[in-house]
């Protein structure tokens, strides 16, 4: 599972600081290489509790444990199983029960070190212990970097859908390390590729053109590209999440490639899809809609479609069955007053929200990215 690709360490600039700001409550992100080793100077300048509790998994604690133990000087850390199916709740009581043994109080924090599953459900771990204690997020992938440990989002799955379980909590601090992406499998750096890819599409044109002229330079993880897309994806979403915390309205742009993504995951059951491939096809599905309705030129959908395709190849759908799909789209989390929220771009760098998309006009795009009838 573990990949020692080269990785470019000729950008050696000081952390950037990226403020999440809601209300009064300001969340920072610290991003650069080797922004790790600074955790405990961090960890204090944002007086965060001395009673710190590590939440991991076996693979990610074996491959950057030793630098954050050694950091931190703390004891063994709270290690929870690796995977989608693995966002439960019976994950989250793991972590109570840990916490519960040690005598943590409400002046403890968690720390998440891991990617999107773990950071999701250490979060909401954090978000409701005590009714919330502090949390602290060092994502180790791409994705989680660019998207899921930023913005207070927290949760777990039900067998029935993505996510139908969580919390806003935003986190005291994250620590965006590119130097983590060094052990990432090239599948999982690929997935977050994908989001950064949504990223453009959703807000920046010159993000997007920059992906499509650097692809080669992206996938080789050379930071003196990677950094500067890995940050403008951080400041994207800090703006979107400072101007709407609880997704009443802009913030349902982040959901851009979401609803038929998370049906996906679901109906597979979490297991053929890495998170960003699915995202992937969504935001091709998304696509396809907003060319079919003539809100999105179809040279803007043949361009997502190529530099999606330059990453590689994407999992299969032509063994899903629409009408499965279609069951569970209708449980998103984006369902509101019966009615579903979908994001679609009307060209690079930007979109709009519809919610008049009809069955018919899903079973049609369903059906031409590849799904059975």
């Amino acid at each position: 599972m573990e990949s020692r690709g080269a990785l470019s360490t000729d950008v050696q600039n000081e952390p950037v600081r990226v403020d999440v700001t809601t209300g009064a409550r300001i969340s920072p992100i610290w991003i650069g290489p080797g922004a790790a080793d600074r955790l405990p100077a961090l960890l204090d300048a944002h007086r965060v509790g001395a009673r710190r509790f590590v939440v991991s998994s076996a693979n990610i604690w074996r491959l950057h444990g030793a630098q954050v133990q050694q950091a931190l000087g703390i004891g063994d850390p709270i290690l929870l199983p690796d995977g989608e199916r693995y966002k439960t709740l019976a994950s989250v009581a793991r972590v109570y029960d840990a916490l519960i043994r040690a005598g943590a109080d409400r002046g403890s924090a968690i720390i998440a070190l891991g990617g999107g599953v773990l950071g999701d459900t250490a979060g909401f771990a954090a978000a409701t212990f005590l009714r919330g204690i502090a949390l602290v997020q060092i994502p180790t992938t791409l994705l989680a970097q660019v998207d899921s440990a930023i913005g207070g989002k927290v949760g777990v799955n039900h067998a029935l859908g993505k996510n139908l379980i969580g919390a806003f909590h935003q986190p005291a601090l994250v620590v965006v390390d590119p130097a983590f992406l060094r052990t990432l499998p090239r599948r999982e750096f690929r997935s977050g590729l994908y989001e950064v890819i949504k990223y453009g599409m959703i807000a920046s044109r010159s993000l997007f053109d920059r992906l499509t002229r650097e692809t080669k330079a992206i996938v080789a993880k050379d930071l003196s590209v990677l950094v500067p897309a890995i940050e403008e994806s951080c400041r994207i979403k800090a703006d979107v999440v400072s101007k709407d915390e609880r997704e009443s309205g802009l913030r349902r742009i982040l959901n851009y490639g979401h609803t038929v993504g998370h049906a996906l995951e679901a109906v597979t059951k979490y297991r053929r899809f890495r998170h960003g491939e699915a995202i992937a096809i969504g935001m091709l599905a998304a696509a396809d809609l907003a060319v079919a309705r003539g809100a999105l030129a179809a040279a803007d959908r043949e361009a997502l479609a190529s530099l999606i395709a330059a990453l590689g190849p994407l999992p299969s759908v032509n063994d899903l069955a629409i009408g499965d799909v279609l069951d569970a789209v209708r449980r998103d989390k984006k369902v509101v007053n019966g009615r579903l929220h979908f994001v679609i771009a009307i060209e690079i760098g930007a979109t709009m929200t519809i919610d008049d998309v009809t069955e018919d006009e899903l079973r049609g795009v369903l059906k031409r990215i590849g799904l059975r009838p």
